[in-house]
């Protein structure tokens, strides 16, 4: 009965002191944050409080195993399971820790700069950084646990040192697909092609940027639907970025009319409805005739906007009006069939 009662007052009062030193952090970090209100960082840095006891609880359990000279059976097997939960839960910390650490400073970036592109650039940066080094920690503590936890595995480690040459040959063929998609996304990431938040067309598909990940890149299309594709495809196939250069954009609406169209006065109804119009930025704005038929013109109505929202919604408002106010001023303006009746321009009757 002392043998087992002993080993769980030893371990139970262990994980209680631990879970109430990370209590006490935690009131810290509140103190702290009611103190400091000009930065979020410790605020989230209380994201780290669940790997953090589970950090402290294992080391306190392994000190207490060794302090209390605690007899249990199968003393290897639980050895070995504290150190393995010690190692993840010191991977899952720090991944937390630095990750409350870019934020807090994407957050201050946001409120010292008003380049919305810089915003994007530098987020689509860190979102890459931050999967970089969870996956490189996942790594590091995978090789950490299997040299600490099975020794009998550092002879197979260290005999195939010695065909690593081909075996990274081989792996590198077998892998290409992925290894050109890490790449890709490590370049599009810091060569500024695309960034999170961008208005981009991919395969006529017109979306924005949603997430980006080392191997896909997410594009939410106009209809809510999520378009994914390798992240190596923007680097291999031409794309359009409307956001490139800034969120000012150019939209067009062209029309297909009769060649009585009283063009003067529908570019002057075009400018009196664009004034209306909150969507239309008032940088420029036109109507000319683009092409000609033997029985139409094509009358083309360009208008700015200031992002592509903007100008996909003051597009189809142009559209619709014009094709009313010819409708109900101008008839004999729209589109017919020549052996069909038709209705004349006022000076014909």
């Amino acid at each position: 009965m002392h043998d087992v009662l002993r080993p769980l007052l030893a371990i139970g009062g262990t994980i209680t002191l631990t879970v109430a030193l990370g209590w006490l952090i935690d009131r810290a970090l509140c103190v702290a944050d009611a103190r400091h209100p000009d930065t979020r960082l410790w605020r989230l840095l209380r994201r780290c409080q669940l790997p953090l006891q589970v950090l402290l609880a294992t080391v306190g359990t392994m000190v207490a195993y060794d302090l209390f000279d605690l007899e249990l059976r199968r003393n290897d097997v639980f050895r070995s399971l504290l150190a393995l939960v010690a190692i993840a839960s010191t991977a899952w910390l720090t991944i937390r820790a630095a990750g409350a650490v870019a934020e807090n400073y994407l957050v201050r970036y946001e409120e010292r700069t008003h380049d919305l592109a810089r915003v994007r650039q530098f987020r689509t940066q860190l979102t890459m950084l931050r999967r970089v080094v969870t996956s490189v920690l996942a790594v590091v503590a995978a090789a950490v646990t299997i040299l600490l936890l099975f020794p009998d595995l550092r002879a197979l480690g260290t005999s195939m040192l010695a065909s690593a040459g081909v075996i990274g040959i081989i792996a590198g063929v077998a892998a290409q697909a992925m290894l050109s998609n890490l790449f890709a996304g490590l370049q599009i990431a810091f060569g500024d092609s695309v960034k999170i938040g961008d208005t981009v067309v991919v395969d006529g598909e017109w979306g924005t940027v949603e997430e980006m990940s080392l191997a896909f890149l997410t594009v939410r299309i106009w209809d809510d639907r999520r378009l994914t594709m390798p992240v190596s495809y923007f680097n291999s196939r031409p794309y359009e970025n409307w956001s490139r250069g800034g969120s000012e954009i150019t939209g067009t609406v062209f029309l297909h009319l009769d060649h009585s169209t009283p063009v003067s006065e529908l570019r002057k109804h075009l400018g009196e409805f664009l004034e209306s119009r909150g969507d239309w930025d008032g940088r420029h704005w036109g109507l000319v005739v683009t092409d000609t038929t033997p029985t139409t013109i094509e009358v083309r109505a360009a208008m700015s906007a200031a992002n592509a929202g903007d100008a996909w919604s003051v597009r189809c408002a142009v559209r619709e009006e014009l094709v009313a106010w010819l409708r109900d001023n101008h008839p004999y303006a729209l589109p017919r069939v020549n052996t069909g009746p038709a209705a004349l321009p006022p000076t014909a009757d």
